[in-house]
Order: structure tokens, then C-alpha cells, then sequence
């Protein structure tokens, strides 16, 4: 499938890289940790039938800028993401877009729907629980099979120069590790080559660690001032979740996001973590069926 390729700067400077493909309606699509634009490849030709699918390489990751972390962890915030993400329907002209984010992109997709609601249409959140709900959630399980949350937070340059000595033998075990099958057969070679190429640039490491970093501090404490002033989603929410990942491992994920939501639906898959590239189909026919 054919993808233009489109620039955006943002408030701050930050110049985006975004991925434009199809005709019609504008669904934007997020991408996650440790990936880039490239891990919707495997559903966007379902996606994009009737569709402009907008494919943004968030701040840090793919081909987007990857600006220095600040004292407050405020650069890689997904409130500042979520205005990334303005900037680029400002500079398609286009008013107001259906959203769909997995993982971090996920995380970005439901500060956007909390900070600017007015464009968006539709919500889809694939394979999270709110970050402060992931972070009360934690149990002894949960923490061992979500250690990198700690371990990528800690504070600069620790985590960076650990994976930085082994990054192609760091990503190919936390891709594998997350998946259903325990291997990287469900990722495509240049996809795979992409995500190694990021791990293996000092610049992108330490913004995804930055990423991190932005979770334990600047986002959840945004996440509690919303959840203690009642602030709610407004717009349809469809979470999907896969049946091996890490929300299914929190008791009763489509639950929590009621808490947040008005207009919560739910699916499931089975796959791993990376549902999109394990179970492109259903994914496909969940987020084809719920954007219709």
C-alpha cells in the first residue's frame, strides 16, 4: 500500500514524522513501545478501504525528533503528545479525527480524548488500562511480567547504558517475550529492522526511556488531578485487548475503563501483547466494525 509521507512541527519545535494512506473519514493510528508507525502495516489495508489512515511516528521513536528529556519529564508526557497530535490534524486541516492507539500511542490516544475532546470522534484503546490504574494494579505477578516500567523509569543514563550495551539482544527479548508464541515470527523483517535500528540509537533510547520516565511522574499525577475532578471520556470507547497481554493480567480491564468512560465496548483476541501484528484480522475487524 502506497504511504505519503508528510512533516509536522509541533508546538515545541518537535518535527513529526506522519504516514498518510487512503480516502474518506480520518482515523488516526498510535503506535507503542518499542515499535513505530510500522507495526500497523498488517491492518491498514482493511483499514484504510473508505478511510484516510494518519500513521505519526510519536516524538522520540521511527522518524520523528527525539528532543532531550526535561527536569519534569514533561517532554515525553502524553499530555504533550496529545498536542503532537493536534499539530497534525492542524496541519492535514482536518477538524476532528476517530483515534486508535496502542500500547504508549494508546496512552497518548486517551489524554488526547481527556485534553481535547473537541477533536475527536471516536476512541479506540488497544492493550492498556489507564496508566494510573496499571500502576495501582500491581502485584507481584504483574510487576515481574511488567518490570520495564520501573526498570526504564529509573533515573538517566542507568537503563539507557544497560540495553545500550546488547539493544539488538534487549528488543529481540522483550518483542518475543510479549508475544503469544514467545518468538519474533510474528513481525515483519523491516519492521523488525526498524524497531533494532531504534533501541540501537542512543537519541531514540534515551527518549524511550524519557517515555517511561514521563509515566511514572508527569502521567500519572495528571492521571489522579483528572480522576479526582471527575473528569470523563466523552466520545465511544472500544478497548481491545488481547487474551495473553498485559491488561488481562489487571482482573477486569474493559471494567476499569468504564470508570472512565461513558460509552465503553469491549473485544478480545487472542494474541500476545502485539495484537496488530499477531492477530492482524481481528484486530482489523474489531476497529473496522466499531469506526463503520
Amino acid at each position: 500500500m502506497n504511504l505519503s509521507r508528510h512533516d509536522v512541527t509541533a508546538e515545541d519545535g518537535t518535527r513529526i514524522a506522519v504516514r498518510v494512506a487512503g480516502e474518506g473519514p480520518p482515523l488516526v493510528l498510535l503506535h507503542g513501545f518499542p515499535q513505530n508507525h510500522r507495526c500497523w502495516l498488517p491492518v491498514l489495508p482493511a483499514l484504510a478501504q473508505g478511510r484516510t489512515c494518519i500513521l505519526p511516528d510519536l516524538r522520540g521513536y521511527g522518524e520523528s525528533d527525539a528532543p532531550k528529556d526535561d527536569d519534569e519529564h514533561a517532554t515525553y508526557s502524553k499530555r504533550r503528545m496529545a498536542a503532537d497530535l493536534v499539530a497534525v490534524l492542524d496541519a492535514l486541516g482536518i477538524d476532528a479525527a476517530d483515534v486508535a492507539g496502542h500500547d504508549r500511542g494508546a496512552r497518548v490516544a486517551y489524554r488526547f480524548a481527556l485534553d481535547h475532546p473537541e477533536r475527536l470522534r471516536r476512541l479506540a484503546i488497544l492493550e492498556v488500562v489507564p496508566t494510573l490504574d496499571f500502576w495501582e494494579a500491581w502485584s507481584a505477578d504483574l510487576a515481574h511480567k511488567a518490570y520495564h516500567w520501573n526498570f526504564l523509569a529509573q533515573p538517566a543514563p542507568m537503563p539507557e547504558r544497560l540495553i545500550g550495551g546488547a539493544p539488538e539482544a534487549w528488543i529481540d527479548h522483550t518483542l518475543a517475550s510479549w508475544t503469544l508464541s514467545k518468538s519474533l515470527e510474528p513481525f515483519a523483517p523491516d519492521a523488525l529492522r526498524s524497531y533494532r535500528a531504534q533501541a540501537a540509537d542512543p537519541m531514540r533510547l534515551a527518549a524511550m526511556c524519557a517515555d517511561y520516565r514521563a509515566g511514572f511522574h508527569f502521567d500519572r499525577r495528571i492521571d489522579a488531578e483528572d480522576r479526582a475532578a471527575g473528569r470523563r471520556i466523552a466520545a465511544p470507547l472500544h478497548f481491545v485487548w488481547a487474551r495473553h497481554g498485559f491488561p488481562a493480567s489487571t482482573g477486569d480491564p474493559a471494567a476499569i475503563w468504564r470508570n472512565w468512560a461513558d460509552d465503553v465496548t469491549d473485544s478480545s483476541v487472542k494474541s500476545g501483547h502485539f495484537a496488530m501484528e499477531e492477530a492482524p484480522e481481528a484486530v482489523a475487524a474489531a476497529l473496522a466494525g466499531f469506526f463503520r
